[in-house]
């Protein structure tokens, strides 16, 4: 199966989803994840207390924009395009 996520694509069009589903990739890597909690200073909890809030989510996107490999990686395994990724980075901004 690789590191593809499948979606139907009617949940693809929610920003949320998106953060979450991109969020799920970057767990399932041990390294990642680490690295992830080392450079944002969040713990596990935080991840997911955060996880229904539109700014944490916001926030965690924006991280993956520091990292083009990762954010291009997520974005793959999610099954749309980087600039999709940006775009509902935004959209949860829009929300705060």
């Amino acid at each position: 199966m690789g590191d593809t996520i499948r979606t139907d694509r009617h949940v693809t069009d929610d920003s949320a989803t998106l953060a979450l589903l991109a969020l799920g990739w970057l767990l399932s890597d041990t390294e990642r994840a680490s690295r992830l909690l080392a450079l944002t200073g969040m713990t596990a909890d935080d991840l997911r207390n955060g996880a229904e809030n539109p700014g944490i989510l916001a926030e965690f996107i924006r991280y993956l924009e520091g990292n083009e490999t990762d954010l291009v990686a997520a974005a793959a395994a999610v099954g749309i395009s980087p600039a999709r990724l940006v775009n509902a980075r935004i959209e949860l901004e829009r929300q705060c």
